[in-house]
């Protein structure tokens, strides 16, 4: 079989298709690399994203404390957050084991080791302007304000408006616009 359009006179025809070939392999390699990073990985590039999409009080420094609360499960991935901008401002990177002080923290991931202790976490943390993030079943409806879950290899997340907006925080529309669940 010799279609018409591989044939000299289709030139064009036969860059497309090499085009849409090579589109097609290139897109199927990116899908297979994307699916082989690990879950924390990208759990660290939302917590980036959140901190970017955050509209921060005016008295919060020069830098954000992004606090790891109980056993670390991101390990080095985590790590390549240090120094980030997010703003005029800065990450810095901290790891707090279960029941140390959360102060000077403005996001606090609650780590799945700690969750059994969120009520009192969320406690200790009223009246700061903290961000609070999880990746446990029902986080969000127990005061987080971003949880995370994954779901066919996708990292999706919902969001507590009034978590946030307690903790005196704005998140942007444009990361509302992504969570699969907005608590109001």
């Amino acid at each position: 079989m010799n279609p018409r359009w591989l044939c000299a006179g289709g030139r064009w025809q036969r860059r497309a298709a090499v085009g849409f070939l090579s589109v097609g392999l290139f897109g199927h390699a990116l899908q297979a690399h994307s699916q082989s990073k690990p879950e924390y990985r990208l759990k660290a590039a939302f917590l980036y994203n959140f901190a970017l999409y955050t509209d921060w009080p005016p008295e919060t420094g020069h830098s954000l404390n992004l606090c790891i609360y109980g056993t670390d499960p991101f390990g080095a991935e985590i790590d390549a957050l240090q120094g980030k901008p997010v703003g005029a401002r800065i990450l810095a990177i901290q790891r707090k084991p279960a029941g140390e002080s959360l102060s000077g923290c403005e996001i606090v991931f609650i780590a799945p080791s700690a969750i059994s202790a969120v009520s009192s976490v969320l406690e200790r943390l009223q009246g700061s302007a903290a961000l609070t993030v999880a990746d446990s079943p029902g986080a969000a409806q127990r005061g987080v304000a971003l949880n995370m879950s994954v779901a066919e290899d996708r990292v999706a997340f919902e969001a507590n408006l009034t978590a946030a907006r307690g903790a005196r925080l704005n998140l942007s529309s444009k990361l509302l616009r992504l969570a699969t669940q907005v608590i109001q």
